[in-house]
């Protein structure tokens, strides 16, 4: 167990649904921290997931204390951020069935503002991972609003999409998901760009084991996975998959490990694109994103990754008014 020093050793997570108290409960159970936060606008929520979560220490023989508060739209509740060396955003409406990323805009604008602003406030010094949708657009609205630089302010989405990517591969050869490995990049949406030329089972590269039509499948599926999880729940999104994502990335901020992982990050010149965040693979450790690492793609995942890059853009430079 890697020991964590302050400030790392207080997290917080802002929202307690089903995305946040999950992983508030998953960065407990690593029990590498002294303090997890868990915050809410329902009044007592947070407190109650908390309690609820505390009590459960003596069972799994964790230690990390969980401390939830009520937050209100006027910044009240945000103190209990202060000396946290990670926040991670999960505030916001989640989709619903028939519903784009895209569509919560207007909407989840308002609400990952507000809690950024707070988040410079009562938090200066923190690393910041937004999950809130859509990503890549409240990425870049977070870090406007909390004015911290860029390598402070990620997004997560390209670990859960490369874990989806991954568990399709496994699913439709049938083999065991450790022997699978992928890589998605690009947006969190409809421009996702699943990499088949990074993928490989059983160190075989996919195309060697997988048919055309199978890799188009899997790569079409990738890209559809949060709304085929929303289409079967009715109500709400996918949770268990997001929130172990969100919670190994601050991990590796607290540890400053140095982990290699598929991250939304800013880009200035990698890959040819500058002045957009976007899911590139990453070095994560205490300083947020460290560097962004570029890898060989065929010449049709560049030209994707750079029509993702486009379309983000031209959705970013919208939320700069909201």
């Amino acid at each position: 167990m890697a020991p964590v020093s302050p400030p790392f050793d207080r997290v917080a997570v802002i929202g307690a649904g089903f995305y946040g108290s999950t992983t508030a409960l998953r960065l407990a159970e690593y029990d590498i921290f002294t303090t997890v936060v868990l915050t809410d606008v329902v009044a007592g929520k947070a407190e109650g997931l908390a309690l609820d979560m505390n009590q459960s220490r003596p069972i799994e023989g964790f230690a990390t204390t969980v401390v939830g508060a009520t937050t209100g739209m006027d910044g009240s509740g945000y103190e209990v951020l202060t000396g946290a060396g990670v926040v991670i955003i999960t505030a916001g409406l989640p989709r619903k069935p028939g519903m784009s990323r895209m569509d919560l805009l207007a909407t989840n604008a308002a609400i990952v503002r507000g809690v950024a602003e707070n988040v410079a406030r009562y938090a200066p010094d923190a690393v910041v991972i937004v999950v809130s949708n859509p990503l890549d657009e409240m990425t870049a609205l977070a870090r406007l609003a909390t004015g911290f630089p860029a390598h402070r302010v990620m997004g997560q989405a390209g670990m859960l999409d490369t874990a989806r990517f991954s568990n399709n591969v496994a699913e439709a050869l049938r083999v065991p998901v450790a022997r699978v490995r992928t890589l998605t990049l690009g947006s969190h949406g409809d421009t996702m760009v699943p990499v088949p030329s990074a993928c490989t089972v059983d160190g075989r590269p996919l195309a060697d084991v997988a048919t055309a039509e199978q890799v188009t499948e899997l790569v079409e599926r990738t890209r559809n996975g949060g709304a085929e999880i929303v289409a079967l729940l009715k109500t709400g999104s996918a949770y268990y998959a997001p929130s172990a994502a969100a919670a190994r990335m601050a991990r590796a901020v607290a540890e400053d490990s140095g982990a290699v992982m598929p991250v939304c990050a800013w880009l200035t010149g990698e890959y040819g694109i500058s002045g957009v965040y976007l899911g590139v693979e990453a070095e994560l450790g205490a300083v947020g994103v460290r560097r962004v690492v570029e890898r060989d793609l065929t010449p049709a995942e560049r030209a994707d990754l750079e029509a993702a890059a486009a379309a983000v853009r031209a959705k970013q430079s919208d939320v700069e008014s909201m």
